[in-house]
């Protein structure tokens, strides 16, 4: 609980610096759990100058008493109780200019009545972003064992592919894995894409038998303590082809490329560009069909990012993927990610081998 209310305390003090709000209320549900640790809350209201206020439906109230200290826990009846309850307080406090981060249009309604008017407040998710983009210790030690598990399902990844085997089975070996050895679930939908399906970046995991020669792309990440974590390999079912050594190769090169491009204060779209021109080199260029890399943490998904547009730049605490890619529609696709922490000096892989094309 003292972690996040240091993190609490630094949006405060954020504001008051950029001086354009003296309140912010969150809904968003993974920055309420950034700021509490609690993952059954509504909304939060942080004045700058007095104590924070969580609201919670009776079915949560119980166990937030329990778990959270140093901020008031108020019980909410109806979403209408929940906005009154709000304004309320916020006159309380005499908190006249909103940040909020996220709020769907009938809520923001609601709120607007509850206090009279929207004057006052806007949609800002840019400060808590800024404090979520940079790790603290407790949240590295979090990732670490989130890849670790994620490490340990991609090795059941290698010992299950084989030709007859369907995708979702090679997916239920994965996730039971992850979850025997202390996983609380997976970061997403476990991706096993064979043959001309791994070709779609965003492929899923079917009934599809997996065939001899098959390309198969493993996608999947475990959860710890709400933190999560990235990875995937390409591996082929049976003996590789030339061709598939060849654009495995390339693909490898490429992030072995990025990932020594990654270091405190290098733009987003730099690192992107060491490993998309490789690719480009290689005759690819056109294939590479999404950006290097996202920010991981309490979502699969978040800044900072490595794209070709990205206005990012690096900082130490930074936790990303690379994760370079060919996509060959109708033949087959090739992606390497690893998750990533940014250091003083370089970066560190959380997440580990192997890195084979195949397990023979």
């Amino acid at each position: 609980m003292a972690s996040t209310l240091k993190r609490i305390d630094a949006l405060k003090q954020s504001a008051v610096k950029e001086g354009k709000f003296d309140g912010f209320l969150i809904f968003d549900g993974a920055n309420l759990t950034y700021l509490t640790g609690f993952s059954g809350a509504s909304a939060l209201l942080i004045p700058t100058d007095g104590d924070s206020v969580i609201y919670v439906y009776g079915v949560n109230y119980a166990h937030a008493k329990v778990e959270l200290t140093g901020i008031t826990v108020e019980l909410v009846k109806s979403s209408k109780n929940l906005m009154d309850k709000i304004a309320k307080q916020a006159k309380a406090f005499k908190v006249e200019r909103f940040a909020v981060d996220a709020l769907n249009v009938e809520s923001w309604r609601a709120l607007a009545k509850s206090l009279g008017s929207d004057e006052g407040v806007a949609v800002d998710n840019s400060l808590i972003r800024a404090l979520r983009k940079v790790k603290d210790a407790k949240e590295i030690r979090l990732m670490q064992k989130a890849a670790e598990l994620t490490s340990e399902g991609m090795r059941v990844a290698y010992e299950t592919v084989a030709p007859g085997m369907r995708e979702y089975e090679v997916a239920a070996e994965i996730e039971y894995a992850m979850r025997k050895r202390g996983s609380s679930g997976t970061a997403f939908e476990t991706v096993v894409a064979s043959g001309v399906c791994s070709a779609f970046p965003h492929g899923n995991c079917s009934d599809k038998e997996i065939r001899e020669g098959d390309l198969v792309v493993v996608d999947m990440g475990a959860t710890y303590k709400f933190y999560r974590s990235d990875m995937t390999r390409t591996l082929v079912a049976g003996k590789p082809s030339e061709k598939q050594k060849k654009l495995y190769q390339t693909v490898k090169k490429a992030q072995e490329t990025a990932f020594e491009a990654l270091k405190p204060n290098v733009k987003g779209a730099d690192v992107d560009g060491t490993a998309r021109k490789l690719i480009a080199d290689a005759g690819y260029g056109e294939y590479f069909v999404h950006n290097l890399g996202h920010g991981v943490g309490l979502e699969v998904h978040e800044p900072p990012i490595l794209g070709p547009v990205s206005k990012d730049v690096l900082a130490v605490g930074n936790v990303v993927t690379v994760e370079p890619g060919i996509y060959l529609v109708g033949y087959g696709g090739f992606r390497i990610e690893d998750t990533v922490l940014l250091k003083r000096n370089g970066a560190e892989k959380l997440t580990s081998g192997p890195y084979a094309l195949s397990k023979e």
